[in-house]
């Protein structure tokens, strides 16, 4: 059975577990750690003759991001610097900014509308979320730290400056801050409009991967 609910970060104290919500990055009030939701940005349909990728690319202003945008592009602020975010073929360019990355090529799941939404994720090492999945695929791109997702599949590590990380839709993990600073990653999903973001997955646990 699923379970729809806000995704959840538990964060180990000496007072024991402490679920935090992700929550829109309007409603921070100054934190610095957890997950936030920067953007959603609803696509409609998406071509399924071509592969699709999602295009990271930074920009000294807001104004000049809004100038660049094209077509399934999305302008944010996070992490400190200003981003347009694109939804394109292999090949797509802006006009200008700083290519970071390129994470892809996006498997998508079946729909009849799909939705990309973004968020930041600031953990420190043993900061980890519910066990979740997603109606879409989720991906990351980490600017800073590392992080460690164990899906029934094993494990998967993401350190800063390395490629995209990618995780189907429907697939239940659990991702897990490690190494020793703090991590922050750029993260999109990119799901089927109709649905919720996230549900708990009470079908699968973990063994621990990401702690050893």
């Amino acid at each position: 059975m699923l379970v729809s609910a806000t995704l959840t970060l538990a964060i180990s104290s000496a007072l024991g577990a402490q679920a935090v919500g992700c929550e829109p990055v309007s409603q921070r009030a100054g934190r610095e750690f957890g997950c936030f939701i920067t953007a959603r940005e609803e696509l409609g349909r998406l071509p399924r003759d071509s592969a699709l990728y999602w295009h990271l690319d930074a920009y000294p202003t807001r104004t000049a991001a809004q100038a660049a945008r094209g077509p399934r592009g999305t302008v944010v602020e996070s992490l400190g610097r200003t981003w347009l975010f694109t939804i394109a073929g292999a090949r797509w360019r802006p006009s200008g900014g700083e290519r970071l990355a390129t994470v892809g090529p996006l498997p998508l799941i079946g729909a009849e509308s799909y939705a990309a939404v973004y968020m930041e994720g600031v953990f420190q090492p043993g900061m980890h979320t519910s066990v979740h999945r997603h109606p879409g695929v989720e991906a990351w791109y980490t600017l800073e730290g590392e992080q460690c997702l164990e899906t029934p599949h094993g494990k998967l590590v993401q350190r800063a400056g390395d490629h995209g990380m990618m995780v189907l839709g429907g697939e239940p993990m659990m991702l897990t801050g490690t190494g020793t600073g703090v991590r922050r990653s750029l993260v999109l999903i990119l799901q089927d409009a109709s649905k919720p973001r996230s549900m708990l997955a009470t079908d699968w646990s973990p063994t621990g991967l990401c702690g050893q």
